[in-house]
């Protein structure tokens, strides 16, 4: 199989605005190196992730909401995910749906033709479980914005599924995110999960993956999208932030929050979760600084949890479920990829319900 030597590519050029990412018609096609496959980029589906890191929101200078728009001030020393510098120009998008092309040494040709997702967590391969050992696909190397991308072996998840290339593009950071978040939070069928920004990408994975673990889900999401929330599987939706979260809820007895939002509304969440009850986070669209009473936390035995980094077994259990039929995608809209900008101020707006898809 010939392959060009140039390629299509929507680069980041540095952080900023929406006008650092530059559309390239001739960038260099990238070739795997040993231990590393060549993806010919059917789709990619766009993220928070993608955002942050191009405004420079995960830096601790920043303080506002995710705005998708340039901040006034942003340290040159901890502006990604991981809290470290990130090098420009760089391909983003971490959630590929497409063919294996070409392999590395050391990789079975075999695998040439296989329909694959990405696993976006970029481990040492000594080391697999070890955190401080990550990167992540888009931002420590470059991503999906393109006709091609490399990635490791490991990373390149085959499966086979009726669905189509944009559909399976929804899958890998929003639905690996969620499952992170369950797991670390240790979810069951004895509890009832609230998931606040129901809508979303990552909040529409939590509603389905809570589901699937037989627990309860109430869902919170802008009246205009509570129709669509509702064919996720959620069993009780709420208006996006209830004057009174606590009477809106009535008789339930929430064990788990499961949250990317944040921002001002967030002690709200606290205050409704049952004695004993877990608070498992990924996210913090509305804004990262929140009012904090220690005394609801300890009085009420509480068990906080991060989740970023996913245990290696994740993203292989997430192409599982998707196998089985016992997740779908939600799928909201899709962009050529000429029209990255566009889509990323539509995804920003969040007027949309799952996950929206460039196609090179």
């Amino acid at each position: 199989m010939s392959l060009p030597d140039k390629m299509k590519a929507m680069v980041t050029m540095s952080h900023g605005g929406l006008e650092q990412m530059v559309l390239h018609k001739d960038w260099p096609r990238p070739e795997p190196a040993a231990g590393e496959v060549l993806i010919k980029v059917a789709a990619c589906g766009l993220n928070n992730t993608d955002v942050n890191t191009r405004s420079g929101w995960y830096s601790k200078a920043v303080t506002d909401a995710t705005t998708g728009s340039a901040f006034e001030e942003v340290s040159d020393e901890d502006p990604t995910w991981g809290g470290a510098p990130i090098t420009f120009p760089r391909i983003q998008g971490a959630d590929i749906c497409g063919e294996i092309v070409a392999v590395g040494g050391s990789v079975d040709p075999g695998l040439i033709g296989q329909r694959v997702i990405t696993d976006g967590w970029l481990r040492d391969p000594s080391d697999p479980g070890n955190k401080d050992k990550t990167g992540y696909f888009g931002s420590e190397r470059d991503g999906g914005f393109a006709e091609y991308a490399t990635t490791l072996a490991v990373n390149a998840v085959p499966i086979r599924s009726d669905l189509s290339d944009a559909e399976l593009a929804t899958f890998s950071c929003s639905y690996s995110t969620a499952e992170g978040m369950l797991t670390r939070a240790n979810v069951t069928d004895t509890d009832t999960v609230l998931v606040p920004g129901a809508s979303g990408g990552v909040g529409g994975a939590l509603v389905q993956l809570a589901k699937r673990r037989g627990a309860r889900v109430i869902a919170m999401a802008s009246d205009a999208k509570h129709a669509d929330v509702a064919e996720l599987g959620a069993d009780k939706i709420l208006s996006r932030a209830p004057e009174n979260l606590r009477a809106a809820l009535g008789d339930e007895k929430v064990t788990v929050v499961a949250d990317v939002v944040g921002g001002p509304y967030w002690p709200n969440l606290i205050d409704v979760l049952e004695r004993g009850g877990r608070y498992t986070c990924s996210g913090a669209i509305a804004g990262p600084m929140v009012e904090f009473d220690l005394r609801t936390f300890y009085l009420r035995d509480l068990t906080f949890t991060g989740s970023t980094v996913i245990d290696p077994q994740v993203m292989r259990n997430i192409v599982q479920y998707i196998e089985a039929g016992e997740i779908k995608p939600a799928l909201a809209a899709t962009y050529p990829l000429e029209e990255l900008r566009e889509a990323q101020a539509a995804f920003i707006a969040k007027q949309h319900t799952g996950n929206i898809v460039v196609i090179p």
